[in-house]
């Protein structure tokens, strides 16, 4: 016995042993990626020397003698902290995501081999100015230095992801950053799901005005009567249910719902109360770790520039320099139409155009797929742009027998000026040089808010299709892509897109609200990002009759829901003081309970109150039961709470209270009734997952920040390392808007929101101040990959300023890179 003890004891011993060897050798191999910022370099391709400073919040202040060289310093800095995320994201753009993942990655593969976005982008390189050119190719030269760096020295392959899905690590080229901004526009668009949404939508409710109820205009004046997508098509099967495929791993087409969002706000002299001009600015994205956001400041020969960037682009996509400020929010410009094509029964390699029978252009793509064969995918394009298989995005229940959809965007452009415009803008003196130099965008679409030292304004950029007036669905719907009046008439003139320059309010701001009403086809959209930020937003400008940085700050970390304050008393209006008594532990007395906190809740989502968890619950199921019985499983498509549906049903627009009568049941429920049920729905729920002691609940526990790493997010073990999870306060129609992901088995995980959070005051430019989600570093090692999640979470921010001694005080380590 006391032999096969001490074997046994000698066994676990080696087994400990061998563990912690392991554990040794993979920090080891994982810790040698870990950057060095203290030293001094040799490279080639400079024409003098780059000092890269990064302060104690490893942001990086770049100063070099030529514009040229502060690029090459930027790409050294992105490729020493995120090089493993641009090089995700150039992988996923290229469509060969597959070649290091496997079958996992096949569909997102063979979506983006088919927009053809990359070789796009290789093509609009020679469509950028000389200045752009010269940035891009010193950008490029900056990254490969740090590659070669790598590969010299042995310094763990550049990142610990490259271990685990080895690759061969090609040089950056220009073509590269451009396409990662095409990726980013697909990232944003959300009009194709939109599209397809409605007409599925529409098969189902023959009357216009019910999908107007749950699919409603954002209020304003008149869109024109759209017609039954039926009847554009009559032998579509009316109820054909969807077989979507297309949310393949990392298949970067957002959800409905969680494209593109955002806040930006700014304040003329005569509004401030410090004589100078504000700009506060906080785009929204998935979560991810690390964030998208990278933090830089850049001295270039027209003066310093700071603000935050995107590993992979040459550009300061939004902050400030010396005389400019400048934000972005996404413009939910209609820059997407969804097309079905006719395919000839006599030859499949022909469809339908206005002048008859035509060719597909056709070209064979290879993907290589690591552990399988690979697999070769036929790209077909037609005059209204790429075919779409109808396995991705539901576009099989829109698309009849005998025809494919394909899909018109301005981001398939091969001149695409983005670039140019973004590298005008760090040079840009001036709102009105600004404007100039934006002309220039292509996509993605934003609404850009500037400010210069006097001067405030809101412009549209991007391409803004031109249609006909005569086109069949407005742009809403799939429509037949052989008719001539579907087809797009080109790009409208850059002066026609919506501009607000000094407005005599002395604010102008945009929620992803509608911005204008036009008539068709002269309109930008019909779908917009927000009908209720907008309302709190109005209420905390007007409210003050001068600014400061501190009341912008304030805005943004605004958590109120003007949302629960309108319909709260809405749906409860016949619950609140009603009911009998009823003794503890039933049902009863826990509907009267939760109608008592909701009551005094004064309807702000804050992280550590139980009202926000029980309204939200409550709301969500509430949309549920009204949607099931007509949508059914049409309704797992309306994931999130739409505002102007339940108000339209509990004030009964146009008879919209009739969704509250149950089809399938012989009585005729009432709204107070379906309010009431859904109450008790949601206190089950809630009691299931969180407990039954309301007064305990907190929302912060139910809306986490989800900020997972993309591919190492999902792993065992390892997830437990590179995942940062916060509990957050907002929620989906705040200003600190937190978007919920709307899916079982935790439909309020917080998913998409504030990456970036930037207030600039031109009265003291110095004093202006920024933050981002997670850190500076991709490296789940480093004490920078979650360092600045914390302040973010907090509501804190960082200096945002361009004093190099300030930075130098407490730099954590000063780079040298010298010329050959």
């Amino acid at each position: 016995m006391g032999f096969l003890f001490r074997w046994l004891l000698r066994l676990a011993s080696a087994a400990v042993v061998l563990t912690v060897l392991a554990v040794l050798v993979v920090y080891y191999l994982g810790s040698r990626s870990l950057p060095d910022y203290n030293k001094t370099l040799v490279v080639s391709g400079l024409t003098g020397d780059v000092e890269i400073v990064r302060d104690n919040s490893n942001v990086p202040h770049i100063m070099a003698q030529s514009d040229e060289d502060a690029f090459y310093g930027l790409g050294y800095a992105h490729a020493q902290d995120r090089l493993w995320q641009m090089t995700l994201l150039r992988r996923t753009v290229q469509g060969r995501l597959s070649e290091i993942f496997g079958a996992r990655t096949v569909e997102t593969d063979k979506l983006l081999r088919r927009l053809d976005l990359y070789p796009l982008a290789v093509l609009s390189v020679d469509a950028q100015d000389a200045r752009t050119r010269a940035a891009l190719e010193s950008y490029s030269a900056g990254v490969n230095a740090r590659i070669a760096e790598i590969n010299r020295d042995s310094l763990g392959r550049g990142a610990p992801e490259f271990f685990l899905f080895n690759a061969p690590l090609s040089p950056w080229r220009p073509a590269d950053s451009i396409a990662i901004v095409k990726l980013m526009a697909l990232q944003l668009s959300g009009q194709m799901r939109d599209e397809v949404l409605r007409a599925r939508t529409s098969l189902l409710l023959p009357d216009a005005d019910r999908v107007a109820d749950i699919l409603p205009d954002m209020p304003g004046e008149g869109v024109a009567a759209l017609p039954e997508y039926a009847s554009l098509f009559p032998d579509l099967p009316q109820f054909a249910q969807g077989q979507n495929i297309g949310n393949d791993m990392l298949m970067p087409v957002a959800p409905r719902g969680l494209a593109g969002a955002s806040n930006a706000w700014a304040a003329a002299p005569s509004r401030s109360a410090s004589g100078g001009t504000l700009l506060a600015n906080d785009p929204h994205l998935s979560f991810t770790a690390p964030s998208i956001w990278y933090l830089a400041r850049l001295q270039l020969s027209s003066g310093g520039v700071i603000g935050g960037t995107i590993p992979g682009v040459p550009a300061i996509m939004l902050g400030r320099s010396e005389k400019l400020g400048w934000g972005i929010t996404s413009s939910y410009l209609d820059d997407q139409d969804l097309y079905i094509e006719e395919l000839n029964p006599e030859n499949p390699e022909q469809y339908r155009t206005p002048d008859g029978w035509s060719r597909f252009r056709t070209r064979k793509s290879i993907i290589d797929i690591k552990d399988s064969a690979p697999i070769t995918v036929t790209l077909r394009w037609t005059e209204n742009g790429p075919v779409l298989p109808g396995t991705q995005f539901d576009l099989n229940t829109v698309t009849p027998p005998g025809h494919v959809a394909t899909l018109a965007w301005t981001a398939l452009s091969a001149r695409d000026t983005s670039m140019s415009a973004a590298i005008g803008m760090m040079h840009a003196g001036s709102v009105t040089e600004a404007l100039k130099v934006s002309e220039g965008y292509v996509a993605p679409s934003q609404n850009l808010t500037l400010i210069d030292r006097d001067t405030i304004a809101l412009k549209t950029v991007g391409a803004m299709p031109r249609r006909d007036a005569n086109h069949q669905s407005l742009g809403r719907l799939p429509s037949p892509g052989w008719r001539s009046e579907n087809r797009w008439q080109g790009i409208l003139p850059y002066s026609t897109n919506p501009e607000f320059v000094a407005p005599a309010g002395g604010i102008v701001g945009n929620t992803n609200n509608k911005i204008i009403d036009r008539p068709f086809p002269m309109h930008m959209s019909f779908d917009w990002g927000d009908s209720q930020r907008v309302v709190r937003w109005q209420g905390l400008m007007q409210g003050r009759q001068v600014h400061t940085r501190d009341s912008f700050i304030e805005a943004q970390l605004d958590t109120v829901s003007v949302t629960a304050r309108t319909l709260l008393p809405l749906i409860g209006a016949d619950l609140w003081y009603t009911g009998e008594a009823a003794p503890d532990g039933t049902p009863e007395r826990q509907r009267q309970r939760a109608l008592q906190l909701l009551a005094d809740w004064n309807g702000e989502m804050n992280e550590h109150l139980p009202e926000p968890l029980i309204y939200a619950a409550w709301l969500r199921a509430l949309q549920q039961r009204l949607i099931r019985d007509e949508l059914g499983p049409l309704a797992e498509e309306f994931d999130h709470v739409e505002p102007l549906f339940i108000e339209r049903v509990y004030r009964d627009v146009d008879g919209a209270s009739v969704w509250c009568d149950i089809l399938r049941s012989a009585p005729v429920e009432t709204c107070t009734q379906i309010a009431q049920l859904a109450l008790d729905d949601a206190l089950v729920w809630i009691g299931e997952k969180f407990g039954t002691n309301l007064e305990s609940l907190r929302w912060g526990e139910a809306h986490q920040a989800t900020h997972d790493h993309t591919v190492l997010g999902k792993m065992p073990v390892l997830r437990y390392f590179v995942n940062i999870r916060q509990s957050t306060s907002g929620g989906d129609n705040t200003l600190q808007r937190g978007q919920t992901s709307g899916q079982d088995p935790d439909p309020f995980q917080n998913v998409h929101g504030v990456g970036y959070r930037g207030v600039y005051d031109f009265a003291d430019p110095d004093s202006s101040v920024f933050v981002t989600a997670t850190g500076q570093s991709g490296h789940f090692l480093s004490r920078h990959y979650d360092d600045l999640g914390q302040l973010w979470r907090r509501g804190e921010y960082i200096p945002m300023s361009l004093d190099l001694d300030l930075a130098q005080a407490a730099a954590v380590g000063i780079t040298h890179l010298v010329p050959e």
